[in-house]
């Protein structure tokens, strides 16, 4: 599993020119599975990302995980599926044949949405599968990649 993690001030993502997910200060999440994935990957990336220490503390050090933040009634975490992070760019054309198919793929992303719920994290998704618009304020801007790549899916 991949995702590429952003510090945000707010992140929103729409279907049909209709918001469905967002959140508010916190992490915008994309995910993708790979084929390869096994649950223990996809509770890795998951247990990875919600403890990330990328938040400023008082001295201006990324030391601050979201669970150390000050509650906020906005969703922490926004994370949208993207089976395009795996995405073979060797020719023009990107091939894609290490994403997860589609139904897999699915699967693999509520799976991996559960478990940041079940590390105590509040997540709004977008809309898995479908054509969406994501608007969001960088943070720093910080973004990282969290990569879980074990002897299943060695890219």
């Amino acid at each position: 599993m991949r995702a590429i993690v952003q510090r945000v001030q707010w992140a929103r993502v729409s279907v049909d020119g209709a918001v469905v997910g967002h959140c508010g200060p916190g992490l915008m999440v994309l995910v993708a599975a790979h084929r390869d994935d096994t649950p223990a990957d996809i509770a890795t990336v998951a247990k990875r990302v919600a403890n990330l220490r990328i938040f400023n503390d008082a001295e201006g050090r990324m030391n601050l995980a979201l669970a150390d933040l000050p509650p906020s009634d906005q969703p922490e975490i926004l994370a949208i599926s993207n089976f395009t992070l795996y995405g073979d760019t060797t020719q023009r054309r990107p091939s894609f044949v290490l994403s997860a198919p589609y139904q897999q793929g699915e699967r693999a992303f509520g799976e991996f949405v559960e478990a940041l719920r079940g590390h105590g994290r509040t997540v709004s998704t977008g809309v898995f599968g479908a054509d969406m618009k994501v608007e969001l304020l960088n943070d720093g801007p910080v973004t990282v990649i969290v990569d879980q790549v074990s002897e299943n899916n060695l890219v």
